[in-house]
């Protein structure tokens, strides 16, 4: 598993360009355009997104075009798939724990400074 993945889609700003080529293929200019980033930005995102393995560059005329490259998502949902069992285990153990909680008081509880009674 490439690491520089995790880094690439922790910035929200490439991860919203991930998110909006799931649509379709986009120039350079219409993703700065879409996430209002100015194109120094995008170009500067695009190429820690293609360095990490998660988006291709195709030139097309006097545009480049980025697309997204499956490889690396088939890859991570198949690392995640490993992890899976393990957090259903403890989610399970988690709602075992809670229902054996007693029930919260519906009492309403004192009232908040400045709010009324």
């Amino acid at each position: 598993m490439n690491h520089h993945i995790f880094t690439a889609l922790a910035d929200p700003h490439r991860f919203q360009i991930v998110e909006l080529l799931r649509e379709r293929p986009h120039s350079v200019g219409e993703i700065a355009d879409r996430l209002g980033l100015r194109q120094p930005q995008t170009s500067k995102h695009l190429r820690v997104l293609t360095d990490a393995g998660l988006v291709h560059m195709e030139p097309q005329a006097n545009r480049r075009i980025a697309h997204l490259s499956p490889t690396p998502f088939r890859d991570l949902d198949d690392w995640l798939t490993r992890y899976r069992p393990l957090w259903e285990e403890r989610l399970d153990r988690l709602d075992d724990y809670l229902r054996t909680l007693p029930p919260e008081d519906p009492t309403p509880g004192p009232t908040e400074p400045g709010g009324s009674p």
